[in-house]
C-alpha cells in the first residue's frame, strides 16, 4: 500500500507571519538587539516575502548571535519563546489541516529553513511526528555559529526525498503546503500542491499551474 505524507513549511504556513522576526522583536525587547539589527531582519522578510533572498547569506549572519551559546540554554529558551509569542499566531486553519490529514491516514511532516529549536516546538504542539530542518553545527555542547545543511529551497526536496526513501513514503501521491516561491521545486516535486497565504510571484506561478491558493489567518 503507498504511504502519503503531508509536508507542512512553517513560517506563514502553519505560522501566520515568519517567526524570524517575532525572534527578533523578543530579543529587542530583551534588549540583546538593536534597531539595526530590527531593521536588518526587516530587510531580510522584505527579500524573502519577493523570492530574492541569498538564503545561505542570511543564515551566516543570523547564527552570528547563538555563536558560543550552549545549545540546551537555547533550547529552554526558545521553548519559552515558542509559548509566549508563537504559538497564539498558529492558525486555526492550520491546526484544522493538521487534523484533517490525520483522520485521512497521512504522514505529517514540517518541512522548514528553520532549526530544531524553533520546529521542535511547533511539532510537538501540533502533534506532527517528523521534523525535517536546516542543521546548525555543535562542538562540545556549544552552538559554533556555522549551519551544517541548509533546508531552504531546492534542497528541501533532498531533505523529502531522503526523508520518504527512509519511510515508504510515495512524494507523488504526497502534499506540500507552503507560501513561498522559494519552495516551487518542492511543490512540483510532489502530487499534491497547497498555496497557503502566497507571496506575489507563487501566487502567480499558482495561477498558471493550477494550483489551490488558500488564505489561512
Amino acid at each position: 500500500m503507498t504511504r502519503r505524507a503531508a509536508f507542512f513549511d512553517m513560517d506563514r504556513t502553519l505560522v501566520r507571519v515568519n517567526t524570524g522576526s517575532l525572534y527578533a522583536r523578543w530579543r529587542f525587547q530583551r534588549r540583546e538587539a538593536g534597531l539595526r539589527d530590527m531593521a536588518r531582519v526587516a530587510r531580510w522578510m522584505a527579500l524573502y516575502t519577493f523570492g530574492a533572498i541569498d538564503a545561505e547569506a542570511v543564515s551566516r549572519r543570523a547564527l552570528e548571535s547563538v555563536a558560543g551559546m550552549s545549545e540546551e540554554e537555547f533550547r529552554h529558551q526558545l521553548a519559552d519563546w515558542y509559548r509566549a509569542a508563537v504559538r497564539p499566531h498558529v492558525t486555526r486553519f492550520a491546526r484544522d489541516e493538521v487534523e484533517r490529514r490525520r483522520r485521512a491516514g497521512d504522514t505529517l511532516v514540517i518541512l522548514s529553513a528553520s532549526t530544531p529549536y524553533v520546529v521542535g516546538p511547533l511539532a510537538a504542539d501540533l502533534g506532527i511526528e517528523h521534523a525535517l530542518c536546516s542543521e546548525l553545527e555543535i562542538d562540545g555542547g556549544v552552538f559554533t555559529g556555522r549551519c551544517v545543511d541548509l533546508c531552504y529551497g531546492p534542497h528541501k526536496v533532498r531533505f523529502a526525498e531522503r526523508w520518504a526513501e527512509e519511510h515508504g513514503v510515495d512524494l507523488a501521491h504526497s502534499a506540500f503546503y507552503t507560501d513561498s516561491v522559494s519552495d516551487l521545486p518542492m511543490l512540483q516535486r510532489v502530487g499534491e500542491a497547497r498555496v497557503i497565504n502566497p507571496d506575489p510571484r507563487l501566487r502567480v506561478l499558482a495561477r498558471r499551474h493550477g494550483w489551490r491558493v488558500e488564505t489561512w489567518r
